[in-house]
């Protein structure tokens, strides 16, 4: 990021719904919110547990066209607050925490009124989506990048590709299934195989094995709501489907994901035919990281399709 850029921190209090202790959410701005001429992006980040480093590569947009971007560690990960007793709880790991979390934010930040965009990634695109279904006020465009709009499709994704994989690869991922051992070093040796296909195709930036730092310090809301791992999904969003809701968004809206994406076409469909006012363009040479991976296409759909009118 270049010396000059405008970068502003701080803390927002949040009642988190019950949270049962006092809570802050951590956030982080680049650009210039007041004086910009162009309304933010808030940047939703994936895991959830993921943390907003892997996604800062969308400070390209503010110094390619002048779009101040929010970042914010959504709750029970990075700088937030966390709630490691509640690793289990799934009426507390809902939507409805972080869209309360988001809502607070933006009105923390006083940006509803002059309006914003929102960028989901991975389960931050599945948060967005849901949140714009609600048709809140001050959001005026959308983009869904590398995230399911269904989660048994995303399941069915991970089948087919996981049977791609060498046999000794699938050897061991079902080894660790049958025995329950995520952790063993087999283990995660073939699922580096997996994440090296359909995660990362490049040698993986700090910023994006900094998510991976953030899961095992605390792995309590991914583990809850997804589960152990990428490849293995036992959470309370293992049903979930949010077909019938994106029927409901208003606002403009980018699909973005990668021919190798872990987020393939399959699960990603149901958004194109759902959403009324949708483009949808795959990232031919990614996989679940396409800001990263083709970097300077990503932030030119990005760009152009926020500053068009």
């Amino acid at each position: 990021m270049p010396e000059h850029t405008s970068t502003t921190e701080g803390e927002m209090p949040f009642s988190a719904p019950d949270g049962r202790k006092p809570s802050i959410t951590w956030y982080k701005i680049v650009g210039e919110l007041e004086t910009s001429s162009s309304p933010p992006l808030i940047a939703l980040h994936g895991g959830p547990g993921a943390g907003h480093e892997y996604l800062t590569s969308l400070t390209d947009l503010w110094e390619l066209h002048r779009i101040p971007i929010i970042f914010y560690d959504q709750i029970g990960c990075g700088r937030s607050t966390h709630f490691r007793e509640r690793i289990g709880d799934e009426s507390f790991w809902t939507f409805d925490l972080f869209i309360a979390e988001l809502d607070q934010l933006i009105d923390y930040l006083n940006v509803r009124q002059k309006g914003f965009y929102l960028l989901g990634q991975s389960w931050g695109g599945m948060l967005g989506g849901i949140y714009a279904a609600r048709r809140p006020k001050g959001l005026l465009k959308l983009i869904i990048a590398g995230s399911p709009a269904s989660f048994p499709l995303f399941i069915e994704c991970g089948k087919r590709q996981r049977a791609e994989l060498p046999k000794n690869v699938r050897d061991a991922l079902d080894q660790g299934d049958r025995d329950g051992d995520y952790n063993s070093p087999e283990y995660e040796e073939a699922s580096v195989v997996f994440y090296s296909k359909h995660v990362c195709r490049i040698p993986m930036p700090p910023e994006v094995e900094k998510a991976f730092f953030h899961f095992k310090d605390d792995p309590t809301a991914y583990y809850t709501m997804q589960g152990p791992s990428e490849i293995v999904v036992t959470g309370n969003l293992k049903y979930w489907d949010g077909t019938e809701e994106a029927k409901k968004i208003e606002v403009d809206t980018l699909l973005l994901n990668g021919r190798y994406d872990e987020v393939g076409e399959l699960c990603v469909e149901p958004w194109f035919r759902s959403i009324p006012k949708v483009k949808w363009v795959v990232l031919e040479k990614s996989s679940h990281m396409g800001h990263w991976e083709e970097r300077e296409r990503f932030m030119e759909l990005a760009g152009s399709f926020l500053a068009r009118y």
